[in-house]
C-alpha cells in the first residue's frame, strides 16, 4: 500500500528535513523550506525472501570491446555559434538545460534556433509555460520567425505536454520553462523542488525512449546559479548558461557540462532588434574602441575552451583621503587583483595603499584565467605612473614572490594577438620577474606614484 509522508524541502538546493528549519544546513539559505507531501511506495517483493522478484527484463553486462560505440549523429541548428557550444549540433534524444537571468535572451535564441530546425528535422514543439500562444507569436514576428513546422503549445501540465509530444512526434521539443511545469502526481506547487525533479525526470525518460531532443529553460537564483535541486544538472546531458552585460548588447553562451562534446566553450552574440546575432570575431568586437595612447589599458588573450579571445583590461588609480581606499573589480576575481596589488607593493615598490583602485574588463566579459595577473599588474602600474603602454598584449601568472609564471596555450594566445595586429607581446618564456617586465615597458618602479 502506498504511504504518504510529509517533508520540508529546501527550494534552493533540494535538501529534505523531517521538520521545518529556518536555515538550510546544506546551502545556507534562510527561510527556504516548504512543506511537501510525498508518496512512498513499498519496495517490490518486500517481506519473505521467496516473495522477492527481479525486475522484468534485466539487462546483462557486456564486454567493453563488444559494445557498439556508434557515433552520435548531430543536427545543426543553423546558428554557428550555438552549434559550437553544443559540440557541432544537437544530438537526437539528448536533454539540454539552458539558464540565464530574466530578459537575457534565452527564449529569443531558442526561437531562432527552432525555426531553423523546423525546416530540417520536421515539426518542432515549443512549449511555453510563461507566455500565451499569442504572446509567443508576437515575439516571433518581431524576430522574423515563421514556419508551419514550428508548433507552439501554451501549457503547464506535464501530462498534457507529454500527450501532445507522443501524438505529434516532434524532432525537437522546447519546454520554457521547467519551473512552470507541474504534474498531478504531486500535491506541491509548481516550481517546488519535487515538481521540478519529477517533471525533469519524466521529460528525460521521454527524450531517451522516443529519441526526441529536448531543451529545458531554467530559472536562476539571485546568486546566478540554476534554480531547483542540483540533481537537475545531473539529469541532463548538456548544461548551458547565457550571460550578458546589461549596459551592452553582448551575450555569452557558455557550456558547463556536455556529454557529447567539449566543455567551457563560449559563443558570443549581439542582442539586436531582429534577435541574437552571432559574433564570429569576438576579439575584433571587444577591441573596437581600444585606445592605445591612454594609461592603464592592456590587452589580454584569454582562452575559453579551444578559442582565444582578446579582451581589454583597464585599471584606474586615483588618490584617496579615505582611511580605507576603495577597490572595485569587475570581470575578474577580486582576490587575484588584491594579490597583484600586494606583489606590486612588496616586490616592485609601487605602493597604492593610499589610492583608490578600479579594475575592469571591457565588454562585460568575466575572466577566471590565472594568466590575467600580468596584464592587471601592467595596467595598474601604467595608471599609477600615468604612462601609456601603447599596443601591448600580456599574459602570465604572478606568484607571491614576484615571479611571473607561464600559463597554458601560449601559442594560441600569441597567434590571436598577431592576427589583430598587436605591436608587442609580454609573456614569461622562461624565468621572468614582475619588476623586470615593468622595466622593459619603461615603468619605473623606484617609488610610489605621485
Amino acid at each position: 500500500m502506498t504511504k504518504v509522508r510529509t517533508v520540508f524541502a529546501c527550494q534552493a538546493c533540494g535538501f529534505e528535513s523531517s521538520k521545518w528549519l529556518g536555515r538550510c544546513p546544506d546551502c545556507g539559505d534562510w527561510n527556504s523550506f516548504v512543506e511537501e507531501r510525498q508518496e512512498v511506495a513499498p519496495p517490490p517483493g518486500k517481506g519473505r525472501p521467496d516473495q522477492m522478484t527481479l525486475p522484468a527484463g534485466p539487462s546483462s553486462p557486456k564486454p567493453f570491446d563488444a559494445i557498439d560505440s556508434g557515433e552520435e549523429s548531430r543536427v545543426p541548428s543553423g546558428i554557428d555559434e550555438f552549434d559550437r557550444v553544443l559540440g557541432g549540433g544537437i544530438v537526437p534524444g539528448s536533454l539540454v538545460l539552458i539558464g540565464g537571468d530574466p530578459g537575457i535572451g534565452k527564449s529569443t535564441l531558442l526561437l531562432q534556433a527552432m525555426l531553423n530546425l523546423a525546416a530540417s528535422v520536421g515539426p518542432v514543439l515549443y512549449v511555453s509555460g510563461e507566455e500565451s500562444a499569442s504572446q509567443t507569436r508576437l515575439r516571433g514576428e518581431r524576430l522574423g520567425v515563421s514556419h508551419k513546422g514550428l508548433l507552439v503549445l501554451a501549457e503547464n501540465s506535464l501530462e498534457a505536454i507529454l500527450a501532445q509530444a507522443i501524438s505529434l512526434k516532434p524532432g525537437v521539443m522546447v519546454v520554457d520553462s521547467i519551473q512552470t511545469v507541474w504534474t498531478s502526481a504531486l500535491e506541491s506547487a509548481p516550481g517546488s523542488v519535487s515538481q521540478v525533479r519529477e517533471s525533469a525526470a519524466r521529460l528525460a525518460r521521454h527524450a531517451k525512449s522516443q529519441g526526441v531532443a529536448t531543451v529545458l529553460v531554467g530559472h536562476v537564483t539571485k546568486d546566478g546559479g540554476l534554480a531547483g535541486p542540483k540533481l537537475l544538472e545531473h539529469m541532463v546531458d548538456v548544461v548551458l548558461s547565457l550571460e550578458g552585460d546589461p549596459d551592452r548588447g553582448f551575450r555569452a553562451l557558455r557550456s558547463f557540462k556536455n556529454r557529447f562534446g567539449p566543455t567551457h566553450v563560449v559563443a558570443l552574440f549581439d542582442m539586436e532588434s531582429e534577435g541574437m546575432v552571432p559574433i564570429s570575431d569576438p576579439s575584433q568586437a571587444f577591441l573596437a574602441d581600444w585606445q592605445t595612447d591612454v594609461p592603464g589599458t592592456v590587452v589580454f588573450p584569454t582562452v575559453e575552451g579551444r578559442r582565444s579571445i582578446l579582451v581589454e583590461v583597464q585599471a584606474l588609480v586615483v588618490p584617496s583621503s579615505a582611511p580605507q581606499p576603495r577597490r572595485a573589480v569587475r570581470g575578474l576575481e577580486p582576490t587575484r587583483v588584491h594579490q597583484v596589488l600586494a606583489v606590486l607593493d612588496r616586490h616592485c615598490r609601487i605602493r597604492l595603499g593610499q589610492f583608490e583602485v578600479y579594475v575592469n574588463v571591457v565588454g562585460g566579459w568575466s575572466i577566471e584565467d590565472p594568466g590575467s595577473d600580468l596584464p592587471v599588474a601592467l595596467a595598474l602600474a601604467s595608471s599609477a605612473l600615468d604612462r601609456p603602454l601603447g599596443s601591448v598584449a600580456a599574459w602570465g601568472e604572478v606568484g607571491l614572490s614576484g615571479e611571473v609564471r607561464p600559463v597554458p596555450f601560449a601559442q594560441r594566445r600569441a597567434e590571436e594577438a598577431n592576427r589583430l595586429g598587436v605591436a608587442r607581446v609580454v609573456r614569461p618564456l622562461e624565468r621572468l620577474r614582475l619588476i623586470e617586465a615593468l622595466s622593459e615597458l619603461g615603468l619605473s618602479a623606484s617609488g610610489s606614484p605621485s
